[in-house]
């Protein structure tokens, strides 16, 4: 192995892995650190559900990973956040960082979210969703993690004892033995995590090759893209055409959408605009006994035979926050992820095969849910969201799963997620 990724959620660990396979690395995603050892793969990540526990339980299982990674002889670690910098005032981001650093006996790693290609960047420090500041985008409605400002060396400042410094565009401007020479001034002035500035791909890709041969890197997907060919030029691996092969699956297929996000919310507009077949959960009738997830299942298993079926409980910011009100942020999403995920459980018992998962929390819930304990990487359907492909527990039968993060993809991204994996609508 060369690279072990830790990924803080579900979504952003097929997010990482779609762009090491893109770049031909063989890459495999394990849910959680399993009992026999990890897989052999190029790169393996390690999906944990720690964007929004308590930082002491975040840091534990991402110590944990860390050392089923180690123990595998993994060259590099990947600490794999979200390209918004999710993360609430107390961590966890920083505490996670400080606890790997520590483990690994580094006193130095860069820290850049940044994703151009999905309109995520950083300049002079400050994080931008397109063209808003985060702090000004759909980021600061986030039902667990509202993003309020949008000063990254700020924001992970007040997260960790170890002193946030910034690498700045200009300086990775001039390549990577400019950039380089920067990290060593950085390391001398006492700065142990430097918030890098990222608005292209070349930046990413100087990123990459200065920062290989560091013990760690924590940063959002972007930075992956630059990885394998800087592992190439030195030899650690051959870069190979296949690592995106998956098998022809048939059957039905389904899309289960938690997310809240501004393009989630978009998306589900345009499938119902399209008048394709859709179910919505409402979480205040679930908790009254108004509606059962068991019912909502019955009706879209009936639906399937019409074709592809949409069952969401997305909705705007001010009904997510009535519901909230009335039943607590905690209770309200697990009340909705337990819901969902028992519905996409029965789909599959149904027979649907490809199945498409919208938000981070929900995909956590429905793979656990199905037992699946690892998957393979495909191609991408939008940047940062690739097909997968699972193996049932007891049938041993083949599945796909799409499992998207809230904000990625375009507004017709459910249809082109089905229509990529063959299905017909």
């Amino acid at each position: 192995m060369i690279l072990g990724v830790i990924a803080d959620d579900f979504t952003g660990a097929t997010d990482v892995a779609s762009m090491l396979v893109r770049a031909g690395m063989h890459t495999v995603q394990v849910l959680g650190v399993p009992a026999g050892g990890l897989p052999q793969a190029d790169a393996v990540v390690v999906a944990l559900k720690t964007r929004t526990v308590a930082p002491a339980e975040a840091v534990a299982q991402s110590l944990t990973a860390l050392a089923a990674l180690r123990a595998a002889g993994a060259r590099q670690i990947y600490f794999k956040y979200c390209s918004t910098f999710d993360s609430r005032p107390q961590g966890n981001i920083g505490p996670v960082t400080d606890a790997l650093m520590a483990a690994l006996g580094t006193d130095f790693t860069i820290a850049c979210p940044a994703f151009p290609e999905n309109g995520r960047t950083v300049f002079r420090g400050h994080l931008f969703v397109g063209d808003a500041l985060l702090s000004d985008s759909g980021m600061r409605n986030h039902p667990l993690t509202p993003m309020t400002d949008a000063n990254l060396v700020r924001v992970l400042q007040a997260q960790t004892s170890h002193t946030v410094g910034l690498l700045r565009h200009d300086t990775l401007d001039g390549g990577a033995p400019v950039t380089q020479a920067r990290m060593v001034r950085l390391r001398a002035d006492g700065v142990a995590i430097a918030v890098a500035d990222a608005v292209s791909n070349e930046h990413l890709l100087t990123l990459a090759e200065a920062c290989a041969e560091l013990p760690l890197i924590t940063a959002g997907s972007g930075v992956a893209l630059g990885l394998p060919p800087a592992y190439a030029r030195r030899g650690w691996f051959t870069p190979k055409a296949n690592a995106a092969d998956l098998d022809t699956l048939q059957g039905p297929a389904a899309v289960v959408s938690g997310s809240c996000s501004e393009a989630t919310n978009a998306q589900v507009a345009q499938w119902l605009a399209a008048g394709r077949s859709a179910l919505q959960i409402d979480p205040l009738a679930l908790h009254q006994g108004g509606q059962s997830a068991d019912t909502v299942l019955a009706q879209a298993t009936q639906a399937l035979a019409q074709g592809p079926v949409l069952v969401y409980a997305t909705a705007a910011p001010e009904s997510v926050r009535a519901v909230q009100q009335a039943l607590g942020v905690q209770a309200a999403g697990e009340l909705v992820e337990n819901a969902l995920a028992r519905i996409a459980q029965g789909l599959v018992q149904a027979g649907v095969r490809r199945l498409v998962v919208a938000g981070g929390e929900t995909s956590g819930a429905v793979v656990q849910a199905l037992g699946v304990q690892q998957l393979r990487i495909g191609a991408p359907i939008c940047p940062g969201v690739p097909w997968t492909q699972a193996t049932l527990a007891g049938s041993g039968e083949a599945m796909q799963l799409a499992l998207k993060s809230g904000n990625f993809g375009g507004v017709d991204f459910f249809a082109q997620a089905l229509q990529q994996a063959g299905v017909a609508l």
